[in-house]
């Protein structure tokens, strides 16, 4: 039972930056979305700050401001929305002072707000950009992060360098990489750096580092309530590159740099926060076991003793974000069946659920997303999400939830919108129950048939849900159905349902449960079964593409950013590392045969599907390569088949504005293309 019901109080409508002229949601009205995140309580309840993403058409970025909620009244005040980005705001404990990051200076440097004064100045100029902004609850300093330069790789070093005449022009010089963990998508080759820790003074001054050698320190950064010291997790151990699921939590002297390990457990310790009383330091633990998934769990260090006791040891759910209620309970999220909650859970284990409206933050497709925070009194601020809409800010106080904005009411009220329901179904291949969902298009009429778009997540251990998803929608708008599931190894059911695809991703039984979910909506009696479509990015590119091999029912399929040939994959792509021996059994040199199995290509003789593959040029997850493989085996066979590029793209295709618009109608053009009238 969730405590609570929903209240709307008097939420700020804000005008859009393009005119929404059409009665249904248009490929032009992405660019005026706007959604709320990292939403940020003060200590003493009574306000709220939040970072409010909206888009700017003639630069296609996404545009950060800061925005202040009375709790209260409801009453919403911009308190930096310019052209400039701002974000990671964080209150001191006496709640009248705001510490965030911003470029307002040229670079991004932290800068400090005071509230009652209502002045700001600029505390640092640093040469790196900071991060993992953190005060001290004595309010006089503040922690962050920042890279490091380190030592070039040896050869480098070693290498004669030539002296270049004045005013030559030469070659760029050669990028030489020496470390295990050489590159991140998104960011390229990774530069010789690391992350380190640093102390400012909330009155300004000059920074000081804590922290030195190749390791990254401290992500998520927590002073101790006498403000004498850090606590962090890191890995320094000398293997660090080589163990992604292993980190102990730290605690460092600000007066003498003394490091002490607090914790040495095989696995991963994050996430520290200390109890009102200052007794007791909880945290989040996650096996380094060689599977691909496993929940985060919930322990407690009590300081005095260095006792490590299980929180909700049997609670089959992961576990995040936990903060302190009172010395004995917690507040908690987790993800379950396709929802984000927010709960209450007691050191005994008691889980109270408080709402179960968390989310909209994600943009593109509709994953579980969305964040909270709590302030000393225990009134909660976080994201609302519903499928309808993309994230606006709650706040939960005594079991009663009260929306505060209503940031899209401007471009969406008046629009005819894809409707969600929920289809719950048995998977053919061993009965196994499967969660999904499928959208109607407006005007929907259950007499008329329609065509079908399969669309299959990523992860594979993440989850879909009842969210808002931009790209959906516009399916939907064009005319389809659009279904989507969570197949097994999708997180938020347990651990049991997630490892059900333990070395077999991608596999006839996962396709089974798409598959199934298929003849689940035909059953239902508006779907034209000879029009039928699948789609699917990253590990959903995978499964489209593998599905493609077993199945000719599909008129046209979008596979894009896959992974066609795991052999080729894992020893390309910036994951390499954590993929080949978590989600594989081994080295591919030494268990072929697996990745051949897991692998598309494996299947491409029988494929007959028309295929469009979707491909950003820079991504390192799945690299392009990958796609390019799938795209000449299909032209060797004569299957209508097309590759788009889209240049300088990383991973996340649809992080510009443009980008995900373009992603949507190259989709719908190419299955409009094999589309025929259903009615």
């Amino acid at each position: 039972m969730l405590a609570g019901n929903f209240v709307y109080a008097n939420p700020v409508a804000v005008k859009s930056t393009a005119p929404a002229s059409s009665q249904y949601f248009e490929a032009e009205d992405i660019f005026a979305l706007e959604y709320a995140n990292d939403v940020q309580i003060s200590p003493d309840g009574s306000n709220i700050v939040y970072v409010r993403h909206s888009n700017d058409i003639m630069t296609d970025s996404t545009r950060t401001s800061l925005w202040l909620l009375n709790v209260k009244t409801g009453q919403q005040l911009p308190l930096f929305a310019d052209t400039f980005n701002y974000g990671q705001p964080r209150w001191s404990a006496d709640s009248q002072q705001l510490a965030f990051i911003s470029d307002m200076s040229g670079s991004s440097q932290i800068h400090l707000h005071y509230l009652t004064e209502n002045k700001t100045a600029q505390l640092s100029s640093l040469r790196q950009s900071p991060s993992n902004l953190t005060w001290a609850p004595n309010s006089q300093h503040l922690a962050f992060t920042m890279n490091v330069d380190a030592r070039e790789a040896d050869v480098k070093q070693r290498v004669k360098k030539v002296k270049k005449p004045v005013g030559a022009k030469w070659s760029e010089p050669a990028i030489v990489l020496d470390r295990a963990r050489y590159q991140a998508d998104g960011q390229g080759f990774l530069k010789p750096q690391f992350r380190q820790v640093f102390v400012l003074p909330a009155s300004g001054g000059s920074p000081r580092q804590l922290t030195q050698g190749e390791f990254h320190y401290g992500s998520d950064l927590r002073f101790t309530p006498d403000s004498k010291a850090l606590v962090f997790s890191a890995n320094l151990d000398p293997d660090w590159e080589f163990q992604p699921r292993d980190s102990n939590l730290y605690r460092l002297d600000l007066a003498s740099s003394e490091l002490l390990a607090l914790t040495s457990m095989a696995g991963d310790e994050s996430a520290p926060v200390f109890s009102p009383d200052g007794k007791q330091l909880a945290f989040l633990w996650q096996s380094n076991a060689l599977v691909p998934y496993s929940n985060s769990k919930l322990k407690v260090l009590t300081l005095n003793n260095n006792n490590i006791s299980d929180i909700a040891a049997d609670f089959d759910r992961s576990i995040d974000n936990p903060n302190w209620l009172t010395n004995a309970s917690f507040v908690v999220q987790y993800d379950d069946r396709g929802q984000r909650k927010l709960a209450t859970l007691t050191t005994k284990g008691k889980l109270t659920d408080l709402t179960a409206s968390v989310g909209g933050v994600s943009q593109p497709q509709p994953y579980l997303s969305g964040q909270y925070s709590v302030s000393a009194n225990g009134t909660i601020a976080y994201t609302y999400g519903t499928s309808q809409r993309p994230s606006d800010v709650a706040v939960l106080q005594k079991g009663k939830s009260t929306v505060l904005t209503a940031l899209n009411e401007d471009l969406l009220a008046h629009k005819k919108l894809a409707q969600v329901h929920e289809i719950i179904y048995k998977s053919s291949f061993d009965g196994e129950e499967i969660q999904g969902w499928y959208m109607t298009p407006p005007n929907f009429d259950p007499a008329k048939k329609y065509p079908l778009l399969l669309e299959i997540h990523g992860g594979p251990h993440l989850a879909y849900g009842a969210q808002w998803s931009a790209e959906m929608q516009r399916y939907a708008k064009e005319g389809y159905v659009v279904f989507y599931d969570n197949h097994r190894g999708s997180s938020s059911y347990g651990e049991r349902f997630a490892l059900l695809l333990q070395n077999k991703y991608s596999s006839p039984e996962d396709y089974a449960d798409h598959d199934s979910g298929v003849n689940a909506m035909l059953a239902l009696g508006f779907i034209d079964e000879n029009n039928l479509f699948i789609a699917g990015g990253s590990a959903g590119g995978i499964a489209a593409a593998y599905a493609i091999g077993l199945t000719n029912r599909y008129k046209a399929a979008a596979v894009v950013k896959p992974i066609i040939n795991w052999l080729s994959k894992v020893l390309t792509g910036d994951s390499y590392l954590y993929q080949t021996f978590y989600q594989f059994p081994g080295v591919p040199w030494e268990n072929v045969e697996h990745y051949w199995q897991r692998s598309p290509l494996s299947l491409v003789g029988n494929v007959k599907t028309p295929t469009i593959l979707i491909t950003g040029e820079q991504d390192r997850r799945t690299p392009i390569s990958e796609s390019e493989q799938f795209y000449q085996a299909l032209q060797i066979l004569r299957v209508d088949t097309a590759l788009v590029r889209i240049p300088g793209s990383p991973h996340g295709i649809s992080n510009k504005p443009s980008r995900m618009i373009e992603k949507v109608e190259y989709m719908l053009a190419w299955f409009e293309k094999y589309r025929t009238p259903s009615n």
